[in-house]
């Protein structure tokens, strides 16, 4: 896994936070993958027989002064059940076949470039069937009257300096999540906006397929789409 996501690809703020954050049992023959560890998924990869759960997000990324609550009753069931859980967040973001991969596979996108973070390509779809393909609730900022050249970022990639990266590289349509009403109104191009979980789990679902892991899906409630 250090392979496929070197640490050092890792933002400044992921220091100390990814790798192995719960350490369990030494013989690791059974792994399972998800995006969050959350209480579902814990429980399922312990009802799995899991020795491992890979994630994209850690569940402790401030500082641990206290263990009560959700965060208590999670760590409780992986370290009962000797489960490692390792982290690859934002090396995995910057890597070779990591989450913005996988977005610009599912957007069919050719001609790929990299961006100092994400993905621009050209994209054959409409409007409708890219939003089809994203598989959640969108918005769209902008008159999207047509594009040829579209950027991914998958997480919370509404940054002025990555949308003005995406506009020099050609970029007709900027795809991401969070997007706040301040950027939204200042965006340089059209912007998409889906749900974090949507961008992101594919490319865990896609080293799960890869690896022959087996994924755990546990979106959002409020972002099922309906």
């Amino acid at each position: 896994m250090e392979k496929i996501a070197p640490a050092g690809l890792a933002e400044d703020f992921d220091l100390g936070k990814i790798g192995l954050v719960v350490e369990g049992t030494k013989d690791v023959r059974m792994v399972c993958a998800a995006l969050d560890p959350t209480l579902k998924v814990v429980l399922g990869a312990a009802s799995l027989g899991a020795d491992m759960l890979v994630v994209h997000h850690t569940p402790l990324f401030t500082p641990v002064t206290r263990i009560v609550g959700t965060t208590a009753r999670i760590l409780k069931i992986l370290l009962e059940h000797e489960i490692n859980l390792f982290v690859m967040h934002t090396n995995f973001d910057h890597a070779d076949g990591g989450i913005n991969d996988a977005i610009a596979d599912m957007l069919e996108l050719s001609d790929r470039r990299r961006m100092s973070l994400g993905i621009i390509g050209d994209c054959h779809l409409s409007l409708t069937e890219l939003i089809k393909r994203l598989g959640c609730g969108a918005r769209v900022y902008g008159q999207v009257s047509g594009f040829q050249r579209v950027a991914v970022v998958g997480g919370s990639g509404f940054q002025p300096d990555l949308m003005e990266e995406a506009c020099n590289l050609g970029a007709d349509l900027f795809i991401s999540s969070e997007m706040k009403h301040s950027t939204g109104r200042l965006a340089p191009l059209p912007c998409i906006e889906a749900t974090h979980y949507a961008l992101e789990s594919v490319g865990m679902k896609a080293i799960s397929e890869k690896m022959g892991w087996t994924f755990i899906d546990d979106p959002p409630e409020s972002c099922l789409l309906i």
